[in-house]
């Protein structure tokens, strides 16, 4: 008998030696260099096609898709912006924007969670994915393309004309928001169209204003008459038809004062920006605000407070107009977005950074305009792969629609 024992025990041994890492332990996942934590069901490798399966709440958390199951067909449909993946439960084909692809695994139920194999979402939503076996780790850096993404339209009379056109290139391009320009002269009706069928392939719409002037309190009844505007025309249409933020493009740096009476144009400005804090409050409109990225810079008259912060602390947003076209080099996209990111994750706010694409006359490495769309998103990317560890880091913005359009 006790030689039988010490038999078992041997055999146990001897197969516990070959058992792979990745069963004998947790597997973690990291998302852009943070670790993932997943409150309910686990990751696990599947011991047949040896993929890694996570909860499908994953996809939609941390890879930015949006995921639907159909509990009648048992079938999950997970598509963002660029992709529509459509997959049964127990299948090892998918249907990825109407075509048939066949992958390792299949989508299983456990524990009452649906589980999705993790390297083909992830790779078909552009994500790169990495196994490091000596720490049980998936490492997952998601791609450019799956961030979101806003463009300014400053013509708003485009849109009575072009409205599918434009809503095709922003699709196709990630677009989240748009920041449209408000004519209060034109049909209110153009914009209940166009923000209607926007919102219908999940784009956003924040009606835009704003020009150096509004930097002077003689131009408040202009601010009030447009937040007045947009919150009645809001009232008057449903939701789905509602402009979703206002975003403001004031640039008071830009006035011929600046540089000569800097504290008084900055109290100016501050008067005005309180009043929109005031006027919008309790709107539900997300507020947001267009800076440059060397805000931080710029000191609240008598103290050492950032500028950027004090906006930071009042408002939802800021977009950095970080108009370079290169991310990594002295002067690039990368340096220039930082100091503003570090406040914003600190306060718990957003920030945009936004790049150039119409012809500029400050100089050759600050806009995109006569290069190809690709070097752009090329650049995007390695600027992405920083951007991306800071908690505030809200994606791209494109200046403006209509240049980004005529790229190569």
């Amino acid at each position: 008998m006790r030689k039988l024992a010490l038999c078992m025990l041997g055999i146990m041994l001897s197969l516990a030696s070959f058992t792979p890492a990745a069963f004998a332990s947790e597997i973690q996942v990291s998302v852009n260099g943070r670790d993932v934590q997943f409150p309910d069901e686990h990751p696990y490798v599947d011991q047949k096609s040896n993929h890694t399966m996570v909860p499908l709440t994953f996809v939609s958390d941390k890879l930015g898709a949006t995921t639907k199951w159909n509990g009648e067909l048992k079938q999950i449909t997970i598509s963002d912006n660029r992709n529509n993946i459509i997959l049964g439960i127990g299948d090892n084909h998918a249907l990825v924007n109407g075509k048939s692809v066949s992958f390792e695994g299949a989508a299983v139920l456990k524990n009452g969670r649906t589980m999705v194999p993790l390297r083909f979402i992830s790779e078909v939503l552009q994500a790169n994915v990495d196994w490091q076996p000596a720490s049980n780790l998936v490492s997952i850096m998601t791609s450019v393309a799956s961030v979101p993404k806003g463009t300014w339209i400053w013509d708003s009379h485009i849109i009575k004309q072009n409205q599918d056109k434009i809503i095709n290139f922003a699709k196709m391009k990630g677009v989240t928001s748009i920041y449209l320009q408000v004519n209060r002269d034109m049909d209110p009706t153009v914009y209940e169209n166009f923000i209607r069928n926007a919102k219908s392939e999940d784009i956003q719409v924040e009606a835009l204003e704003g020009r150096p002037e509004w930097a002077n309190k003689s131009k408040q009844e202009d601010i009030l008459k447009f937040i007045t505007w947009v919150k009645t025309y809001n009232s008057s249409v449903g939701p789905e038809a509602s402009f979703t933020g206002l975003h403001f493009d004031i640039e008071p740096y830009s006035l011929s004062g600046w540089k000569k009476d800097n504290k008084t144009i900055l109290e100016s400005w501050m008067d005005n920006l309180r009043l929109i804090e005031k006027e919008t409050k309790g709107s539900g409109l997300k507020i947001t605000m267009d800076v440059p990225y060397w805000l931080n810079t710029v000191k609240v008259p008598g103290t050492d407070y950032s500028m950027s912060a004090w906006l930071l602390e009042k408002f939802d947003c800021l977009n950095i107009m970080d108009y370079r076209n290169h991310a990594l080099d002295n002067d690039g996209i990368v340096e220039h977005a930082q100091a503003i990111l570090r406040e914003a994750s600190t306060l718990k706010k957003q920030v945009v950074v936004a790049v150039e694409t119409a012809r500029s006359t400050e100089g050759p490495r600050v806009s995109f305009y006569a290069m190809s769309s690709g070097l752009m998103e090329k650049e995007l990317q390695s600027a992405h792969n920083k951007l991306v560890h800071y908690s505030s880091y809200a994606g791209f913005a494109i200046h403006d629609f209509q240049s980004w359009e005529v790229m190569k």
